[in-house]
């Protein structure tokens, strides 16, 4: 099974794909990277800049399953949650036109999970990321870490689940 994890962004929108077999194990990094968006123009094309990227991603990867970080808000950064919640909004709905279960996670959840921390920095995401894909570097934004976390944590998920069936 493929499980792909999306940490959303209007200016970059990370993704990563891992696997997990049938006989259980830890999950395997196949592939991660970001969306690169447009930072000026309409908010429109740039939604729909995200779908088009998106839908490429689909096609290349193959998902089974797809998993995205919820949206994270304070009350002084109000509209960039707006924002943000058009872009969790088209990919949401490019995930669901492409019939692929979904789950999402809190920011919380993810860096516990990968972690073992809550409140963890983006850097300990992703020095644990990195170490539990077996990975001695990893170049980019944190985007692309986030969004390898998010995967793990659904793949762990599924895999618990599937074994407790």
């Amino acid at each position: 099974m493929r499980i792909l994890g999306i940490d959303p962004g209007l200016r970059r929108t990370g993704y990563a794909c891992v696997k997990i077999n049938a006989r259980g194990g830890e999950p395997t990094l196949v592939e991660a990277g970001v969306l690169r968006i447009a930072t000026t123009g309409p908010l429109h094309a740039r939604l729909l800049q995200i779908r088009t990227e998106l839908l490429e991603v689909l096609a290349d990867l193959k998902p089974d399953h797809a998993a995205v970080e919820t949206l994270f808000s304070h009350v002084k950064h109000a509209q960039t949650a707006i924002i943000m919640g058009h872009a969790r909004g088209v990919l949401l709905a490019t995930l669901a036109e492409k019939n692929l279960s979904i789950t999402e996670f809190a920011p919380k959840e993810v860096k516990r999970s990968v972690t073992g921390n809550g409140n963890a920095t983006k850097e300990q995401v992703r020095r644990a990321v990195m170490a539990q894909c077996g990975l001695r570097t990893l170049k980019g934004p944190n985007d692309a870490s986030d969004a390898m976390a998010i995967a793990l944590t659904a793949a762990r998920r599924l895999s618990l689940e599937s074994k407790s069936r």
